[in-house]
């Protein structure tokens, strides 16, 4: 028979009893495919990349705007707010995709190629080989869009959101000159019609409900980690 068609043997076990449940020309096959998986989630992870570049970007141009002249508005920074929680939702959305390249990766580095590195059976478990190929046979988001966003609003956007309501409180409170009382900067911060009493107000239950959202999101997330008691799982 070719060797190519028999099983390998684990290092570690010399009296050949339990064969790995690869073929060399099947090992051969995964590590391509790990190589597949690595290559999706880069390209998916460029792609997270440019979203949060856009974010930086504009909020940058927004605060150049707000603090242009005596005169300017604070409206730019109220709506680059805005604009960053669009972009939270499309970048979400691209790391529930990234996420599936990424947590197939992770599964062939943890159950093939670390026991393959120690001398053992790798993937001698059959529910880890089911696990994955089901993965294949029936693709599916592993985590809610809601989870994907608080993920990734704790990694990056939390620190733009809170650098611009900094700048806006800031563009307020010194620019273009400093505060003597409090109704100098409600008076600042109204924008057409609207009072500045209600845009203070809106400010803040914007900046606590996103703190409030990656809050449960996290909550969540740890609530699901402790129930998931086996090591079986993918994302």
């Amino acid at each position: 028979m070719n060797e190519t068609s028999e099983p390998l043997r684990s290092p570690s076990d010399a009296s050949g009893d339990a064969p790995i449940p690869f073929s060399v020309a099947e090992i051969g096959a995964l590590a391509h495919l790990y190589r597949g998986e690595v290559y999706r989630s880069t390209i998916w992870r460029t792609r997270l990349d440019t979203t949060t570049n856009w974010a930086v970007v504009t909020t940058g141009i927004a605060f150049s705007i707000a603090f242009s002249g005596a005169n300017a508005s604070p409206l730019p920074l109220i709506l680059v707010g805005m604009l960053v929680i669009v972009f939270i939702s499309y970048e979400g959305r691209r790391y529930r995709y990234f996420n599936v390249w990424r947590a197939r990766a992770r599964h062939l580095e943890t159950e093939f190629f670390v026991p393959m590195l120690r001398g053992q059976v790798p993937m001698a478990d059959a529910a880890m080989r089911e696990l994955l190929a089901g993965d294949y046979c029936e693709p599916h988001h592993h985590i809610t869009l809601s989870r994907a966003c608080g993920r990734r609003l704790r990694s990056n956007y939390a620190w733009i959101l809170s650098i611009q309501a900094v700048a806006y409180f800031g563009k307020l409170a010194i620019h273009p000159t400093p505060l003597t009382q409090l109704s100098e900067m409600f008076h600042r911060a109204a924008v057409g019609p609207i009072p500045g009493e209600a845009m203070v107000l809106c400010g803040v239950l914007f900046h606590a409900s996103w703190i409030a959202f990656a809050l449960v999101t996290y909550l969540t997330e740890l609530r699901d980690r402790r129930r998931r008691r086996s090591r079986v799982a993918m994302g």
